[in-house]
């Protein structure tokens, strides 16, 4: 799929409700898994410990943390669409989240995402996208929700 690439609020706008497009897959390594891990001070043995894991976890490997794949969703996002002209982007809201199925270490994620709405603030768009991280070959994603992004386009 091709990358969207809005310029203006009002092009955003004319989104809204829609299928925005689904990402790349990205593959979850277990270098990526540790380097979050000594980021965010959790160094739970089942994200960490391959040996462990494969004896004592139900998941037979390690596990990506929930907050990992929850944190690429800019980087996911930005495969659909480029949002250009802007002064900022800021990640506002989390209204929703539900972690339904574990990432294991090599998984590969993707994200798909739909445009639910788009308000003008006085400038600003506020957008609000229902997010699914799908794990390719299986039926259940690894979560599903709402989140909201904060637009600040240039004059």
């Amino acid at each position: 799929m091709s990358q969207l690439v809005i310029s203006t609020l009002d092009e955003l706008t004319k989104y809204e409700g829609t299928e925005m497009g689904v990402s790349d897959y990205h593959t979850i390594t277990q270098e990526q898994i540790q380097k979050f891990a000594d980021a965010t001070l959790d160094h739970q043995w089942i994200h960490l410990d391959a040996e462990r894991a494969k004896t004592e976890s139900p998941f037979g490997a390690t596990i990506a943390h929930g907050y990992l794949t929850v944190s690429l969703l800019p980087y996911l996002w930005s495969q659909i669409t480029s949002i250009q002209n802007l002064k900022m982007q800021v990640n506002y809201e989390i209204e929703s989240l539900r972690f339904n199925q574990a990432v294991v270490v090599n998984d590969r994620v993707r994200l798909r995402a739909k445009l639910l709405s788009v308000k003008n603030l006085r400038g600003i768009a506020k957008a609000r996208l229902e997010v699914t991280l799908e794990i390719e070959n299986s039926r259940k994603p690894a979560f599903t929700g709402i989140i909201t992004f904060l637009y600040h386009f240039n004059d």
